[in-house]
Parts: C-alpha cells; sequence; structure tokens
C-alpha cells in the first residue's frame, strides 16, 4: 500500500516533467515537488527552453516520458530514496517535418510523508557529461590491475570483422556517413557487447561509431598516442585515450596527419555531415569533456546527434537542454575527411 502511494507522487512528478518539456512555461495548479531549489532551477530552466524552442524556430507537439525504478536506497513509512531513470521523447515540428528525439536521464528522488499525501522533497541529478575524464580509473575495472607498469602485448587490436566489415591493410577507404550513423542509431540506448562500456562513455560510443564508418585503426602499441581499441589480452584490456576520452580525441582529430583517421576543424555547424563529430567544453577552459556523432539533420539542415554516458538520440546539436550547459560552453566541430 505504501508503494503505491508513493508511486503516484512519482507518476504526478514524471507527469510534471514531461508537460513542462513541451510546454515550458506552463503554470502547474498542483506540484508534487517541494523542493525550493530544483523549483527555482526548474523556472529557469523553463525560461530557456521557451527562449530556446523559438530560436530554433520549433513546435513541440508532444511528449513521452517513461520511468524505471532503479534501485530503492531507503524505505520507510515516512521516508523512501529512490534511484530512477527517466526515458523522454519529445516530438516537434520544424518547416513541416516532425521531428523525434530522446534522452534518458537518472535521478535520485527523496520521497516524504506529510499528513495524508506523499511529495519529492529533494531531486538529485547526476550530470556525467561534465567529467572531465583524462584516462580511465584504474578501479573503475576490477580486471585491470598495474595500469602504468604492465608490458603491452604484441598482438593487434580487436577488428571486430563480423560485427562491422573490418578493414583491410592501409589502402585509403571511403567513410561510410550512413554505416556510422546506423551503427550510433543501433547502440544509441545500451553498450555493444563487442566492447568494454565505461561509466563516462560518450568518446568510446563515438570512437565505435567511426570505426564502424570504416576509420582505420591507428595501433601505436601505446596509450597516449594513435586511436584503437585491442580488446582482451589474458586479463587486461587496452585502448588508447583518444578512444575513450574526448580531450584526447579532440587532440587527435585537430593534429594533421597523411592517412587513417582525419578530421578537419569546421566554423559553423551546418557545414558538418552525417558521421562528423562535435567535442564540448562545458567550462570554457579548452579542456573537452563530451563527445557526440552527427546521426541526423532538422528541416533547417542543422545537426541532430547521438551520445552515451546521458543516452541521446537525435539531439540538437548545441545541447542547451542540457544540465551540463551554461553560457560559457565552447563546441569544437570535426568535419571528417572522406577518404582516410
Amino acid at each position: 500500500m505504501m508503494e503505491q502511494q508513493w508511486k503516484q507522487c512519482l507518476y504526478l512528478y514524471v507527469d510534471q516533467i514531461n508537460r513542462g518539456r513541451v510546454e515550458p512555461r506552463i503554470e502547474l495548479k498542483h506540484t508534487a515537488v517541494n523542493d525550493p531549489r530544483f523549483l527555482m532551477e526548474q523556472g529557469e530552466r523553463s525560461r530557456r527552453l521557451e527562449e530556446w524552442y523559438d530560436a530554433r524556430d520549433i513546435k513541440p507537439l508532444r511528449g513521452e516520458t517513461g520511468v524505471k525504478v532503479l534501485r530503492v536506497v531507503r524505505e520507510t513509512p515516512s521516508e523512501v530514496i529512490a534511484e530512477i531513470s527517466l526515458h523522454s521523447a519529445l516530438f516537434y515540428e520544424k518547416g513541416g517535418i516532425t521531428h523525434r528525439e530522446d534522452i534518458v536521464n537518472s535521478e535520485r528522488l527523496t520521497f516524504v510523508h506529510e499528513g495524508k499525501t506523499w511529495e519529492v522533497a529533494s531531486v538529485e541529478r547526476a550530470v556525467p557529461e561534465r567529467q572531465a575524464v583524462r584516462r580511465p580509473a584504474a578501479d573503475t575495472f576490477k580486471r585491470i590491475t598495474d595500469w602504468d607498469h604492465e608490458p603491452m602485448p604484441l598482438p593487434q587490436p580487436l577488428l571486430n570483422r563480423s560485427l562491422l566489415g573490418g578493414i583491410s591493410g592501409n589502402r585509403e577507404v571511403l567513410y561510410n556517413r550512413q554505416a556510422a550513423a546506423a551503427y550510433a542509431d543501433r547502440w544509441w540506448q545500451e553498450g555493444n557487447p563487442e566492447f568494454e562500456t565505461f561509466a563516462v562513455d560518450c568518446t568510446n560510443y563515438v570512437s565505435q561509431c567511426l570505426f564502424a564508418g570504416g576509420a582505420p585503426i591507428n595501433y601505436t602499441g601505446k596509450r597516449e598516442t594513435g586511436w584503437w581499441y585491442k580488446g582482451y589480452t589474458g586479463k587486461q584490456e587496452w585502448w588508447s585515450f583518444s578512444w575513450t576520452v574526448s580531450d584526447s580525441l579532440q587532440r587527435y582529430l585537430s593534429t594533421g596527419r597523411s592517412n587513417g583517421l582525419r578530421a578537419e576543424v569546421v566554423e559553423r555547424p551546418e557545414q558538418l555531415m552525417l558521421g562528423d563529430v562535435i567535442q564540448y567544453d562545458w567550462d570554457g577552459n579548452g579542456q573537452y569533456q563530451h563527445s557526440t556523432i552527427v546521426t541526423a539533420l532538422d528541416a533547417g539542415g542543422m545537426p541532430l546527434v547521438n551520445a552515451h554516458t546521458v543516452s541521446s538520440r537525435h539531439r540538437y546539436w548545441d545541447y542547451r537542454d542540457s544540465y551540463a550547459w551554461n553560457d560559457r560552453t565552447v563546441y569544437r566541430f570535426f568535419h571528417i575527411h572522406d577518404y582516410l
């Protein structure tokens, strides 16, 4: 009985979030939340969303938000703390075309029983996109030991030919943009079991998409150089930082080279195509913390992107609806060369 009551409050909260996504400035007659900090932030967010929709010249049509309770951390007659996942789909119209974007966020909610009703007393939102990862932490994967002192094995990196079609030799290949985008759409919400999945997985995911498009592995045997993923060798797993770390991939793509995975920096997002890459520096300090890949264009020719960490599909490129975004955010646009 108690579970049904606090979950009724949860569903009211989800309905509010869904309605606020479609009609940002809607006046709610009743709110499930009694968290002053959240309400203040949500008011500012609503104002920003409304201005953002106007600037993009889009008309939100409807939203669909599903909720999954991941874990109940604490449950007493007067308090419940639950971790949830929210899958939000927004349908909107632009230029006579209906678009759909999907985002999956995680939150921790604290419900309290006051009088005869339950209410949300606290909303905590993780913002994993903001995590500045330099290298995978040694304690992230228990099977990895002695990162810096284990000798690098000699075998070549994992190619996953049966899954991705593979690459052959050092010959120049045509970058298959459609294949990269199709792979991104296939695996946007989950990790491909052929690869490791990281706690901060955005760049690992983008690298897989580039590889699916035919980008050749540049295997140097050193994590600090090249662009490669090696799979398991015994109990060890090896990959280059450029495969998994956003700022490292940004530096790798910024370095001119005569063959292999190559890109050029362009000035405007509308210059991008399917399979191109956008990097995000949330603090404007020159350290890029997030990576996305272009998987579609909207009716105005602007890029829509997919990402991991916060799983996203066909999301508008500038991320102004992200909890990581702020007015210091800097972007870097990479157009992948047609021939690699």
